[in-house]
């Protein structure tokens, strides 16, 4: 490694974790997987708090309580405020690909948020989440500047398969190793034909 701390701390951020040697081989793969998500050196497509609460190998701990991930927040606001008709087209064919883990994790955020009886959120709800959950830390950040402006388009609503295509992280769908498969089924779903670009 190195002699120093500094140059330990260099060391370990350049090199990849290995999880060939003992105890990595005896171990579940949950067990392997919730490990390298968190170890993700990219922190768009490191597992966030609420993720990894949330992650199949911690999923026998009943009495975990999984907050409101303030990712997907974020990514909400980005799919409404900012997204192209063709980027919000390509996240919902990638939310049509998500797993039934993925799937249960997105419909507890979801539910987080209080959706009507007839299975729609709207803006308000997410400024009623954020501030229901905000910390003395959240109130000093630019989290106010968010709820103000989720205010201003409170009148859009989502039922869950658009929330999926909005709250999704591509930066995490790519990390996986599954990310092939995501991106092609996607795109076979912009297919008409199966043999013709998308026009």
């Amino acid at each position: 490694w190195a002699r120093t701390e500094s140059g330990i701390f260099r060391a370990v951020l350049k090199a990849e974790p290995s999880f060939d040697e003992a105890p990595w081989p005896s171990l579940s793969p949950d067990a392997i997987d919730f490990v390298k998500g968190l170890l993700n050196k990219d922190y768009r497509k490191r597992l966030t708090a609420a993720q990894a609460l949330s992650h199949p190998w911690l999923s026998g701990h009943q009495d975990i309580r999984i907050p409101q991930d303030m990712i997907i927040c974020k990514h909400v606001r980005a799919y409404i405020c900012s997204s192209s008709s063709l980027r919000k087209a390509a996240l919902g064919a990638l939310a049509k690909t998500l797993t039934v883990p993925q799937l249960a994790y997105l419909k507890e955020q979801f539910q987080m948020l209080g959706p009507s009886k007839n299975g729609y959120i709207s803006m308000h709800n997410f400024k009623m989440a954020i501030l229901r959950s905000a910390t003395d830390a959240m109130k000093d950040s630019r989290v106010v500047e968010f709820v103000n402006m989720v205010s201003s388009i409170h009148y859009r609503k989502m039922d869950f398969e658009e929330f999926c295509a909005a709250a999704i992280s591509v930066h995490q769908l790519e990390a996986m190793d599954t990310w092939e498969q995501h991106a092609r089924r996607a795109y076979e779903l912009f297919e008409k034909d199966g043999n013709r670009p998308i026009m």
